[in-house]
């Protein structure tokens, strides 16, 4: 019995990254590659914690007080953000309920850290340009160069569709639709293909660089010099490069720390400003749910001052509220 307990790691582990994750979920490479790094840190730690190497350790050493000081010890010593601390909390969720199907004999340790929760932090307004700020980074690429208009074509396709950076390293030639019901395909999260339309300036851009690309179906949108698929640090140096030498012509962006994730939130905050309903601006962006589009509403001060201007009663004079109850004017103070 005790080399069953002794054993039940990493056998689940294992089976946890290649049945539960490749084989039933079909998780993404970037998906199983975080998880794996998540339990590459909390073996390593557990293993100074206790003297144990991982492949000898058990279920039970992965107890809730041993996560709850894991997840400490990244936000201490290595300073890690919450965002990366829920993270890895979620990869070690997804383990604990998976762990959960094989030996129901730890199903009190294992509810036990199912129950640690995530970590509140406060949520910052999305950053994004605004019209002249896009026409200065549109702007920054040199178009006399074949480089320059490979990049002005990114530019413009990125703050047109909003996809994310790694959708935009996969882009292939044949993912380009530019005849009738012009649209760009591509793969996003949870390998899900979605078709984002195109508008006619983007389409007369892509049209000249593909002409100019002139390369065979398969092969990538945008290239480097190698012919190769431009990488997603690529892609981020490029944005943060065009955006520097705009903010000579767009002083307002010196302010701002430009990424394609913000060329992304721009997007979107374009199609709620013309009036798209937040449910289209999902299926747009490929969002899981209506909750990651909710911010482009918290950020958008003027949609927050028109709906204002509908509620309040005509002909009325503004004033300020005035408890009725000396009870109630103790809470108001509070």
């Amino acid at each position: 019995m005790g080399d069953a307990v002794v054993s039940a790691l990493a056998p689940t582990l294992e089976a946890f990254f290649t049945d539960r994750l490749a084989r039933q979920r079909h998780a993404s490479p970037h998906t199983i590659a975080a998880y794996r790094d998540t339990f590459r840190l909390l073996l390593g730690f557990v293993q100074r914690q206790t003297g144990k190497a991982p492949a000898k350790l058990g279920l039970e050493a992965l107890d809730a007080p041993m996560i709850g000081a894991f997840l400490s010890h990244l936000e201490t010593a290595r300073g890690n953000g919450v965002r990366t601390r829920n993270a890895r909390l979620t990869a070690v969720h997804s383990f604990f309920h998976y762990a959960a199907l094989r030996h129901p004999e730890h199903a009190a340790l294992i509810g036990r850290v199912l129950a640690i929760p995530e970590k509140r932090f406060a949520t910052a307004l999305v950053a994004y340009l605004t019209r002249p700020e896009i026409d200065a980074v549109l702007a920054g690429p040199d178009r006399a160069t074949s480089t320059g208009r490979r990049d002005h074509a990114l530019l413009l396709l990125a703050v047109q569709t909003g996809l994310r950076v790694s959708e935009l390293a996969g882009l292939r030639c044949r993912d380009v639709e530019l005849g009738a019901g012009a649209h760009v395909r591509c793969v996003g999260k949870g390998r899900k293909e979605r078709c984002t339309p195109l508008t006619r300036s983007t389409v007369a851009v892509l049209r000249s660089w593909l002409r100019e690309r002139d390369g065979p179906p398969a092969s990538p949108l945008f290239p480097g010099r190698s012919g190769q698929a431009l990488t997603r640090g690529a892609i981020w140096r490029l944005v943060a490069k065009h955006a520097a030498r705009a903010r000579a012509q767009s002083p307002s962006l010196a302010a701002k720390h430009v990424s394609p994730h913000v060329l992304r939130h721009t997007a979107a905050m374009s199609l709620l400003q013309a009036g798209v309903d937040t449910s289209v601006i999902a299926l747009w962006l490929g969002h899981e749910g209506l909750e990651s589009t909710a911010i482009y509403l918290h950020a958008d001060l003027a949609l927050k001052e028109r709906a204002l201007a509908r509620t309040a009663p005509p002909n009325t004079r503004p004033g300020r509220y005035r408890a009725p109850d000396d009870l109630l004017a103790f809470l108001d103070q509070l």
